[in-house]
């Protein structure tokens, strides 16, 4: 079996999905601490004219050492109304911004507390728009137990042991310079890392922005088009 665990992200990049879609089974890791200005609680989009913007999920206050699944969402504030308002550019330029400012707003319709659950939603809604068919688990509600880790890249492998049947953990190349493949490999467990190659794409504008959330891949790009640029990755 091929396995990646990543962290819940906020509609991610394109690589992310790449990941989901190649690989046979998909974990959140939301069990180790939240990091500031990270990924979950945010992503970006195109501004109106040039550059880009942020599109930020608020959250309720937390102390330091607070781990993800615990993370609860400032929902006092119109964040889905901000967000919905961020992507009306779109309308100008974007193809599929009727289809996809759609998608957005039928998980945005859910009441999500905590941000585990709301980045689980826009996985599996995006995956099911792409006609990915791949089951996204949440590690803390899975009765899977582990030895506790010593370093960062132990996470993935002592998962792997747990679950008995992996022969390939897939992780992103930004990953490479702190995993140790030697742990790996001595359980018999293939690390590979994966590294999704960012083709440029239509965004009805001058310059391109590469690396943008999902949600501006799936404005300018057909279902078809997306599982081409899915499909352009290499691993190592």
């Amino acid at each position: 079996m091929k396995l990646a665990v990543m962290q819940p992200y906020f509609f991610p990049y394109l690589g992310y999905f790449s990941l989901i879609k190649h690989t046979e089974r998909f974990i959140l890791l939301d069990t180790v601490q939240y990091i500031y200005h990270g990924w979950i609680a945010r992503n970006r989009i195109l501004k109106p004219n040039t550059g880009w913007q942020y599109v930020i999920v608020p959250l309720r206050s937390h102390s330091r050492d607070t781990v993800i699944r615990d993370i609860r969402i400032h929902n006092e504030s119109n964040w889905k109304e901000r967000i919905i308002a961020q992507l009306q550019h779109y309308k100008k330029r974007a193809p599929y911004f009727t289809q996809i400012e759609n998608l957005i707003r039928q998980v945005f319709a859910e009441q999500y507390e905590d941000i585990t659950s709301l980045n689980h939603a826009t996985l599996k809604a995006v995956s099911n728009y792409l006609q990915i068919e791949r089951t996204i688990e949440i590690f803390s509600k899975m009765d899977v137990s582990i030895e506790a880790t010593k370093d960062s890249d132990e996470w993935g492998l002592n998962i792997c042991i747990a679950l008995g049947d992996v022969e390939e953990y897939w992780n992103p190349l930004g990953g490479k310079t702190f995993f140790d493949r030697e742990k790996y490999e001595k359980s018999k467990i293939k690390l590979l890392f994966h590294e999704i190659d960012l083709i440029p794409y239509s965004q009805k504008r001058g310059v391109f922005e590469p690396g943008l959330s999902i949600i501006d891949v799936l404005m300018y790009n057909s279902i078809s088009e997306v599982h081409e640029m899915l499909d352009k990755f290499s691993l190592t």
